[in-house]
Formats: C-alpha cells, structure tokens, sequence
C-alpha cells in the first residue's frame, strides 16, 4: 500500500503533538518533513529518530515554513497539514490557498484524534489569544485546588527550545529546575514553581501525562498560546481579553477554544472598559449560550511604585503578548501610568542584533521592549539593548525577575500581577462546583 506523504506545519510544540498521536507508527502516512514559523531560532534541526519511532529510522527534518512550496514538490507530497497556533482564521486560509494551488490537500486534525485520555480528572486553562492570563488563571485553580486537600500537577503546553530528546518529558519542581531554561520558558514555569506547584512539559506527552498521573489527584492543563488541549479535559476554563475584544471570533483556535469551554473566564475586567467587556460577553452568549462567564481582575502592581513617578521608564513586556499575541501594550504599559512615569523611552534605536529584527518584523511594539530570550545569544542581546537604552528605570514586566537573570546594572522595578474575583458569578465556586462532581 502506498503511504501518504505529509508535510506538518508547525512551531515546535502542537506539530510534534499531532505527529505522536496520529502519525508515529502508523504505516499508513510517512511524514516527510516538518516547517517551523513564529519561534526564531527552531528550523534547521531534526526530530530526532529515538522521538520518530521506528518508521523514521535517521529523524525528520525541520525546515522554514518559507520553504513550503518547494518541499511539497520535491517530496510529491500528499497533505500538508497545519499545526500551530494564534493566527487569524485569514492567515489559515491563506495558507490552505498556497497548499490547494499545489494540488494538496490541507488538513486540520480534530480534537478526538489528538487528545490523550487521562487516568485522573482534568481541568484545562486555553484562551482565545496568546497574553490573555491563561497562567495567572491556572495558578488561581491551582491555590483553589490545594485549599481543597487536592494535589494539582501542573501540565504545561510544550516549550520549543529544549533539546527534543533530553526534553522528551521535563519536570520542574524547585526554582533550581529552571535555571537552564529560555527566557520564555522561565516566564510560563517560574511562577507554578515559586508558588509550590510541580509543573511538567517536554515534547512526547504520551510519556508526560504517564509521569504526572503518578503524583498528581488532578491535572492542570495550562495551554500556550490559543492553542487547544493535548489531554481530554473534564472541564475546559477558557480566557478571553477585553482589551482585544472581538478576537475571540477572529483567531484559530481560540474560536473552538470558547465553543467548547464550560467556564469562559473574562480576565483584565479592572483595565478594560465596559463596552469592551460587554462585547466580549455578547460574542460569548452568541457563540457558547451554555457557557458560565465570570469575569476577574488581573491587578497590577509594583515592588517599589514610588521610584516609577516622575521618571523616565524603559517598559519590558512579556514577548510571546507582544509578537505573536499581537498586543501593542501589556501590564508594563499600564504600571508606568498608573504610577505616573513622566516618559515611556523609546528602546528601538538601541536593540541590538536579533532584538531589532523583531522590532522589524513586529512594527506594532513600538516603543516597547519584548523580553525575548529564546537562545543565550538572543538574551545576550536583549541585556545589552537594556542597558545601552538612556532611561532613568526599567521596569520588568514579565514574570521572570530579569535584574538576576541578565545581571543588569540599571535601575529595575518589577511588575507583577494577581488573579481577583470581581462582581457576578464566582470562578471559585464553579470550580468548587466542579470539584463536588468528580
């Protein structure tokens, strides 16, 4: 029998996924290669032929999404199938178009197909758009869960920059478990751990759930970007944000993200205006009526607010919100008005190497600094467009304390944020709720 040849479109992290679940082993498919888009740095590598399974005897290749028309062809390739997450439902169909014009077929693979079957209930935390609060959600359940006598382990969506074979399942539970990782991996591990949570990752998560069933009462999916769960959930808590309203219709998947959820959580209630909730609520009622909507507070503060006033303030953000997650603003922008910095520098003249490339390719920033770190040359590069930016303070916002990390010598202020239950219906109770059910 003739196998069908695949092409997977992905970032690292939901393509692997998909090729675990549906593709390894069977002799239906032979997948010829993958192409990687959003992450920098994660092409040109192989999927290692101990991942593969024994049909992929040398691996798989990794190539540029740019590549894409020239590997269909060359491979005489079958299906392309689209595997990766947050881009606008214009972008997808963009992309099926340049696959249709080749003859292939394009191909989404469904929940049923990819979602692993748990031993112990599950709850996951998704969103509609990369820098909704998914993480902050999950630590609240997480606190909720533990007030209950019940021990949470913390399942995290895959971070692309481990090696994939020593990466295939990662488990951190000290704050010395994470001193080898990026930049954008301390930011979605280091808050879980400081807080008493064990959290695991990794690239084959057929092995990552087996090993976290066997500490966990219950697991804790916390998703990456809008992308969906990879373990069958019994409750699915979806995040949208009001200062993106609209966007929960608009972006793939986070619109099957909130078609599907029980809970839809409206987080940054505090920031937002009420118009903006309001049509966040409405698109909530009109796609999901059966959904319960509670809405949060994600408040802001800083660990020395009175230095902030009056000054001259380089902002650091939480890169994945700024890049891909498409927000020209995020939780340093509101710390330095909130506590009345006299100017926002601009650091675009000043970025070095990488960090300006994504200024370039991201022209939405502006006159913010993502915190991207995801190879020790990139971070080099991120701690010297720090310091070459004139300012009187930097302020760090995002949830790794840079000061330690980079050893910087300037003036810092960190920002950080907690979960707070607002008026209406209770995210505490349901999952109490819940809880009283399984």
């Amino acid at each position: 029998m003739k196998r069908r040849r695949v092409i997977i479109m992905g970032a690292a992290g939901r393509d692997f996924h998909n090729f675990n679940t549906v593709y390894r082993d069977n002799p239906q498919y032979e997948v010829m290669a993958f192409t990687a888009a959003q992450i920098p740095f994660i092409e040109k590598r192989l999927y290692p032929p101990e991942l593969a399974g024994y049909l992929y005897p040398k691996g798989i290749p990794i190539y540029p999404e740019s590549l894409l028309e020239d590997l269909v062809k060359k491979h005489r390739t079958d299906e392309v199938v689209f595997a990766y997450s947050d881009v606008s439902h214009t972008y997808v169909m963009h992309t099926a178009s340049r696959c249709l014009a080749l003859g292939v077929d394009f191909i989404l693979l469904g929940t049923e197909s990819t979602m692993l079957v748990s031993k112990k209930p599950v709850i996951s935390v998704c969103a509609v758009r990369t820098g909704c609060g998914k993480s902050g959600i999950t630590g609240y359940i997480a606190g909720t869960l533990k007030m209950k006598g019940i021990k949470p382990v913390i399942i995290r969506h895959p971070m692309p920059y481990c090696d994939r074979l020593d990466g295939r399942v990662q488990r951190f539970e000290t704050p010395s478990d994470i001193t080898v990782c990026t930049i954008e991996e301390r930011e979605e591990f280091e808050q879980h751990v400081r807080s008493g949570f064990t959290v695991y990752a990794g690239v084959d998560y057929i092995e990552v759930l087996k090993k976290a069933e066997l500490e966990a009462d219950m697991v804790l999916w916390d998703g990456g970007n809008n992308d969906l769960p990879f373990i069958k959930p019994d409750l699915e808590v979806v995040v949208l944000d009001p200062h993106r309203p609209g966007h929960e219709l608009a972006y793939h998947p986070g619109e099957t993200n909130l078609r599907r959820a029980g809970i839809a959580v409206i987080n940054k209630t505090d920031t937002a205006g009420e118009k903006d909730i309001k049509t966040v609520e409405q698109n909530i009622r009109m796609l999901n009526p059966g959904a319960a909507i509670v809405r949060t507070a994600s408040v802001i503060s800083a660990d020395k607010p009175e230095r902030i006033e009056g000054r001259k303030i380089l902002v650091v953000e939480d890169g994945p919100t700024l890049t891909h997650g498409g927000m020209p603003y995020g939780a340093g922008t509101i710390a330095a008005k909130k506590f009345g910095a006299c100017e926002v520098v601009d650091p675009r003249p000043y970025a070095k190497g990488s960090i300006k490339e994504t200024f370039r390719k991201f022209g939405h920033i502006g006159n913010l600094l993502p915190a991207m770190g995801y190879s020790p040359e990139q971070t080099a590069e991120l701690r010297e467009s720090i310091e070459d930016t004139p300012c009187d303070l930097v302020l760090i916002a995002t949830p790794v304390d840079l000061t330690g990390l980079l050893g910087l010598t300037k003036e810092t202020v960190r920002v950080t944020y907690r979960i707070e239950e607002t008026t209406g219906e209770s995210l505490r109770k349901h999952i109490e709720d819940f809880l009283s059910e399984v």
